[in-house]
């Protein structure tokens, strides 16, 4: 059996760029949403003809998305990512399929023109600045993302914090209604819980370290105490199991609407 300094060593090790999970594979699991999100982006791009992707992270997922879509007719792919090392990962990406990736910070307004974009899609994004979204599409256009909801992977956030204060800033309501005062109209949305379990505390160490909003501020050192309680938890009991929360939102710019 390894030693908890052994694991956390390993877990506090790992790359943190791109949004690249194969390195929990038998070492962490998580159910996914049964609406598909790279499926329904790859559709979507289907029939795009200028596609955002926002906070991108290394690109991953619209990379996929784009190669499913086999859309011949995309004329332009475009990218946005705060985090430099995530900046250069995804311009590798993107570039074999025509996309540009812009660095721009998450709360900063789109570098990008009004009605540049007849799809705007996000996976997991830190910050959604709805009247930048609403701004940039086209009149017609839609924005597609799988946001974090509010409460995720909670278990594990008071597990190594203490009880936490519930928030619902995240929340599905909260998304509607910030997207309708911006001028869109929400056509579909989705919630669901997912199972996440963790096989070892490298793993909960590298998660922690890559979805920074669990733990904010989280580090090996500082959090000392608590991993050992995670590594005496683990061994008890085979795992450590949390949930994941996640929606789905579509929005539509109106035809007539200004953004």
């Amino acid at each position: 059996m390894r030693s908890l300094a052994d694991l956390v060593a390993e877990g506090d090790a790992v790359p943190v760029e791109g949004w690249d999970f194969s390195w929990f594979d038998e070492r962490a699991t998580e159910e996914r949403p049964t609406w598909g999100y790279a499926g329904l982006l790859g559709e979507r791009i289907g029939r795009a003809r200028s596609v955002l992707d926002i906070q991108t992270g290394g690109g991953e997922v619209l990379a996929e998305a784009v190669q499913r879509s086999r859309n011949g007719g995309l004329r332009r792919l475009a990218a946005t990512e705060s985090w430099p090392p995530n900046i250069e990962l995804a311009r590798r990406m993107l570039a074999p399929l025509g996309g540009t990736v812009v660095g721009v910070a998450d709360d900063a307004p789109l570098p990008f023109p009004d009605a540049t974009f007849d799809l705007v899609s996000s996976r997991h994004p830190t910050t959604i600045i709805w009247p930048e979204i609403a701004r940039v599409l086209a009149p017609g256009g839609s924005y597609i993302a799988q946001h974090v909801g509010p409460g995720s992977n909670r278990e594990l956030t008071d597990f190594m914090m203490g009880p936490q204060a519930a928030s619902q800033t995240r929340s599905p309501r909260a998304a509607v209604g910030a997207a309708r005062q911006a001028g869109l109209d929400v056509v579909d949305i989705r919630e669901q819980a997912l199972r996440v379990e963790f096989f070892d505390v490298a793993a909960v160490v590298y998660f922690l370290k890559k979805v920074l909003w669990t733990v904010p501020g989280f580090t090996v050192a500082g959090y000392a105490e608590p991993l050992a309680r995670m590594h005496e938890h683990i061994q008890r009991h085979g795992s450590f199991v949390s949930h994941s929360q996640r929606f789905l939102v579509e929005a539509q710019r109106t035809i007539s609407g200004s953004g």
